[in-house]
């Protein structure tokens, strides 16, 4: 089926959805438990080393074997190439705009050094021309009226969906079911699976010229018709006209991360798992400020994305939300292993055995390194003399 078929077909099974159906950082494009035991065999045990990349259709098959083989002497057991970046997909999906199958020919090569692929793609951000002419409903809304299809927040491609509506469901669902027949794919890495940053990271927002001393009405998001319909046949109140100070209401708070939790649990991990993917996610420490409450996941695996610069923070503070992160989701009842997420420029070769150190001492099963393009031979060899 073609991408606008498929589109206008889900238009026309939703049209008459009932009610109850529809109740059931940003940085600059393309950035995006337990003991363990520290040295030694032990540790090359225990840990597992994740790497996001960006794929190149243009790079051969001979190159990206090299690149691998680099990347497994690293100690880099999983790789997660991004496979849609909120406009063009990078395998053969038969309802986004393809540039080319570079997924299906990962695979086989990493295989053939022993490193993992797991496809790593927005979920939240689109920004498909068909999309947005065929749907502008399905785009969240902010507390000032203003579309994020038509208004996104600070950046241009941060046109975000809104979880509440059911062709959003679909249109993700059928993402999964195309990622999960992909034969040897190992796993689904879910990106964007939030609302957009309603304060952002303390040293992102100068960049912006702001200054968020609070939840300003053009960042807080969703008050679309469906939401705020929702919100009110649960809680009897219209979060826009009744509440007097929408941030300070707790249930309007919770209803928002809900809404995605219930997208992850119920739409996404289900189709995934049942191919048996392993289904991971690349989530915020400042989960409150994205309405992202990952502890209550049901995911293999969280990949916090601990960069300390974002935050003003030393390394040491990456090391306490690996310990926070894990704190969390014991008090739930959920038992996932995490790996910390680190971006390189903010993590020179001199300090990755110390970011390394206090996320494993923090709790975290290994790291993640964010991204290829900023992997030194500094820091190759770092990685490779600790878990090579």
């Amino acid at each position: 089926m073609k991408r606008r078929e498929f589109l206008r077909a889900l238009s026309a099974g939703l049209a008459a959805a009932p009610v109850a159906a529809v109740m059931h950082p940003p940085v600059h494009e393309g950035w995006g438990p337990a003991d363990v035991g520290m040295g030694g065999e032990g540790e090359k045990r225990v840990t597992k080393n994740w790497l996001w990349l960006g794929p190149d259709p243009d790079v051969s098959d001979d190159e990206y074997s090299r690149r691998f083989e680099r990347l497994k002497r690293a100690g880099i057991d999983a790789i997660l190439p991004e496979i849609f970046n909120n406009r063009q997909a990078f395998w053969g999906s038969e309802h986004l705009p393809v540039v080319a199958p570079v997924l299906e020919r990962l695979i086989p090569l990493a295989h053939a050094t022993d490193i993992e692929v797991h496809a790593w793609g927005h979920i939240m951000t689109c920004n498909v021309p068909d999309v947005m002419e065929t749907h502008p409903e399905w785009y969240d809304v902010n507390r000032k009226g203003e579309s994020a299809r038509d208004k996104p927040a600070y950046v241009d491609y941060y046109r975000f969906m809104c979880p509440s509506r059911p062709g959003v469901q679909q249109f993700l669902q059928q993402r999964m079911r195309e990622l999960a027949a992909i034969d040897g794919l190992d796993g689904i890495h879910l990106d964007y699976i939030r609302f957009p940053d309603v304060i952002l990271a303390e040293a992102l927002q100068p960049k912006y010229d702001l200054v968020q001393d609070s939840e300003f009405p053009e960042y807080d998001y969703c008050y679309c018709d469906v939401c705020r319909a929702g919100f009110k046949a649960a809680h009897g109140l219209d979060p826009l006209v009744d509440l007097k100070d929408p941030p300070a209401n707790e249930a309007w708070f919770q209803y928002r991360c809900d809404l995605i939790s219930r997208l992850v649990n119920e739409d996404l991990i289900p189709i995934g798992r049942a191919a048996g993917k392993q289904m991971t996610a690349a989530v915020f420490p400042n989960w409150r400020h994205v309405r992202q409450e990952w502890h209550k996941w049901e995911l293999d695996a969280v990949l916090p994305m601990l960069y300390n610069g974002f935050y003003n923070e030393d390394l040491a503070w990456v090391g306490e939300q690996c310990s926070q992160g894990i704190a969390r989701m014991k008090d739930v009842g959920v038992s996932k292993d995490l790996y910390s997420g680190l971006f390189l420029g903010d993590v020179p070769a001199q300090k990755l055995n110390e970011a390394i150190d206090t996320s494993l001492k923090g709790g975290a099963r290994g790291v993640s390194l964010f991204a290829f393009g900023g992997l030194t031979d500094g820091h190759v060899e770092v990685m490779q003399q600790r878990f090579g």
